[in-house]
């Protein structure tokens, strides 16, 4: 377990801390997301072109940046492809308060927000093509609500984490659970740009028992609920959590795909780089997978 503590710090830094990066020749639109009565602050990139086009809602990671997700977003609109990216309640610009459950929420409003009438239009939308799809915790937070809604087909994880296996082993593990802690201290809004709701750190979220209160935050878990959907999981091979021994992709993304695997999913597509959870040299290449993966699901043939 000592392993892990010096592993999880190199982890948390990207994971944590997603690269702010936007392209200077694609201007998203600003957009406004109710929920709850609080705003979310995002982006939208709309796709060129005449015509309706599906739509990608696309999930930062933990606390996320207030720009594009590894630049997945302009590349998708490129494509004829529409993106929406937001920002959680809690963080940023976002008004309210961060949790798990809430942002389990906010992409419940993300999908109200493109299915308003006002907003078909005007970003021309096809709603019988709507996408889900996250980049780190969002890639978990896309797959536990993909578990819970079986209306949603299609969902994609980008180095995505399994909330359930972090929450066990800072539970398990003193050094961990430091870590964690300290973290997300500095995270803590005035200094840090996330305000989180009661019983929305890793601290508050053990004594709550979150899993317990959700069991489809915990992944592998819950295969189950996602076998019958079309699924994408793209990891690193270099996404260390701080020792070759310790990696995103054999800790979590590969444990889902066997036990997807193990529950008969038919529509799992699994692809892995060379590069660690920044993504700085494979990011075209992710986004060219996703937009493939999208004009082949068997909802788009």
């Amino acid at each position: 377990m000592k392993s892990f503590s010096r592993l999880c710090m190199v982890f948390l830094v990207f994971y944590l801390f997603p690269v702010v990066t936007q392209s200077q020749e694609t201007i998203p639109a600003n957009i406004s997301i109710e929920c709850d009565g609080v705003i979310l602050k995002g982006k939208f990139y709309v796709a060129g072109g005449e015509g309706i086009f599906p739509t990608i809602i696309l999930l930062q990671g933990f606390p996320g940046n207030e720009a594009d997700v590894l630049d997945i977003g302009k590349k998708l609109s490129e494509a004829g492809l529409n993106a929406l990216t937001f920002n959680f309640s809690g963080t940023y610009q976002s008004q309210g308060e961060y949790s798990w459950q809430n942002s389990q929420k906010n992409i419940k409003s993300a999908y109200n927000f493109i299915n308003q009438s006002e907003n078909i239009r005007k970003y021309k939308i096809d709603t019988t093509f709507i996408y889900l799809g996250g980049y780190s915790m969002g890639g978990g937070m896309a797959l536990t609500y993909a578990a819970n809604h079986p209306e949603i087909k299609a969902v994609f994880s980008v180095a995505g984490a399994d909330p359930g296996e972090f929450m066990i082993e800072y539970s398990r593990n003193a050094d961990t659970r430091k870590l964690i802690d300290e973290v997300y201290a500095r995270l803590r809004a005035p200094k840090g740009p996330v305000r989180f709701a009661k019983g929305g750190t890793p601290k508050e979220m053990a004594e709550l028992n979150i899993i317990e209160l959700n069991p489809t935050f915990h992944l592998r878990k819950c295969a189950h609920l996602l076998a019958q959907k079309d699924i994408l999981l793209i990891g690193g091979w270099d996404d260390y959590f701080g020792s070759v021994e310790n990696a995103v992709i054999d800790d979590f993304i590969l444990p889902l795909y066997r036990a997807l695997q193990n529950e008969k999913a038919q529509n799992v597509t699994i692809v892995a780089f060379q590069d660690n959870h920044s993504f700085r040299n494979s990011r075209e290449d992710i986004a060219h997978v996703i937009i493939e993966w999208i004009k082949t699901t068997p909802e788009r043939e």
